[in-house]
């Protein structure tokens, strides 16, 4: 393929984070959107006509077989994150996968395998790392400003949160989890990044579950089914200790009694400096002359958008041959912790986790 052309994106899932992808491919003169499949016709239908997609695949099969396709973007409910990637990449197709990479550990080795042998890109799309405050503190934190990242605290709280109650985003079956494995792995990516990769050795974990199986607590996001059912948490808490000594504290929540929803945090503390990240805000903090000093971070004007970032990253990478910055590993990392995390909370135990591929 020539760098000047258009590179051909083939979509597989036409729901909400679908249509998020589409909107931001679109406005890439690189991209052009071949195809579109969904499991429910008319949705994918819908999608097409309204991003001027030209073709409707009747399966997801169909469309990764679709020899006019260079990448898929896969956007469908956890439980057919694995084998719809490690289909795609036989295939011959680079892959973005939704968050999370897999719905467990063993599917997302399946995936790590798949991508191995494939030598495919596999990108995960965590957007936060491509919004502008955390990459600002990325860049301080590699040049060595902050030192060494010894302790990070991360969290996101939404007071009254719950998505889609009785669908597949509250089954564990489908989805794996509840808060956790939704915005949880967000913060979890971000952290993991901040604090240089370290590399995770031990997880304890608590989760509950008090205000789903009530049917309170109930979010804006998705069509509650109230004949389907709630068996995940709706608040998670966590420790992940690293090789390095560092330590994450990482809380997330769908629902919880607190006097408003926060936005998503993330506070690093290293040896020569601090950094703190909230929503679209962020600081770095130091101690200079005795006194504590403060540099406020703020989104350059006119800023371009994270998610078109994200998938002009995507495209750089499969065009000139190198590793995404969320890569297979990184998702595999995740959805270890995520599983130690809820064994944890099941056993009352510290895991320690195994990183046998």
């Amino acid at each position: 393929m020539k760098a000047t052309d258009n590179f051909r994106f083939g979509m597989i899932g036409a729901g909400n984070i679908g249509r998020v992808h589409m909107n931001t491919l679109g406005q890439l003169p690189e991209a052009e959107i071949v195809a579109v499949t969904d499991v429910f016709a008319p949705v994918a239908q819908s999608a097409a006509a309204e991003f001027h997609i030209p073709t409707v695949h009747e399966t997801a099969e169909n469309l990764i077989n679709d020899p006019s396709i260079d990448a898929v973007v896969i956007g469908v409910p956890n439980k057919w994150h694995a084998s719809l990637a490690v289909q795609a990449l036989r295939s011959g197709k680079h892959v973005m996968l939704e968050k999370p990479m897999a719905i467990d550990v063993e599917s997302a080795k399946e995936i790590v395998r798949a991508q191995r042998a494939s030598g495919k890109v596999l990108m995960i799309p965590h957007q936060m790392r491509w919004e502008p405050i955390p990459m600002q503190v990325k860049e301080q934190m590699e040049k060595g400003a902050l030192g060494d990242i010894y302790y990070a605290k991360a969290g996101w709280f939404r007071r009254k949160g719950i998505p889609g109650w009785g669908t597949w985003f509250t089954r564990k079956e489908e989805s794996g989890g509840g808060p956790l494995i939704d915005i949880g792995v967000h913060l979890l990516d971000l952290s993991l990044h901040l604090m240089g990769n370290p590399k995770p050795v031990s997880v304890s974990g608590s989760t509950y579950a008090e205000f789903g199986p009530k049917k309170k607590g109930i979010g804006t996001w998705g069509t509650p089914d109230w004949n389907g059912r709630y068996d995940v948490e709706d608040l998670a808490a966590a420790i992940i200790k690293m090789e390095n000594g560092s330590t994450l504290n990482l809380e997330v929540s769908w629902a919880v009694h607190m006097d408003t929803d926060s936005e998503p945090f993330i506070h690093l503390m290293g040896s020569e400096g601090g950094a703190s990240v909230q929503g679209n805000k962020g600081k770095l903090l130091f101690e200079q002359f005795d006194r504590a000093l403060e540099i406020e971070l703020t989104p350059p004007a006119g800023d371009e958008g994270a998610r078109i970032r994200l998938h002009r990253h995507f495209i750089e990478c499969i065009r000139e041959g190198k590793q995404p910055i969320t890569p297979v590993m990184s998702g595999f990392t995740n959805n270890l912790i995520l599983e130690a995390i809820y064994e944890s909370s099941r056993t009352g135990r510290e895991v320690t986790l195994d990183w046998t591929i």
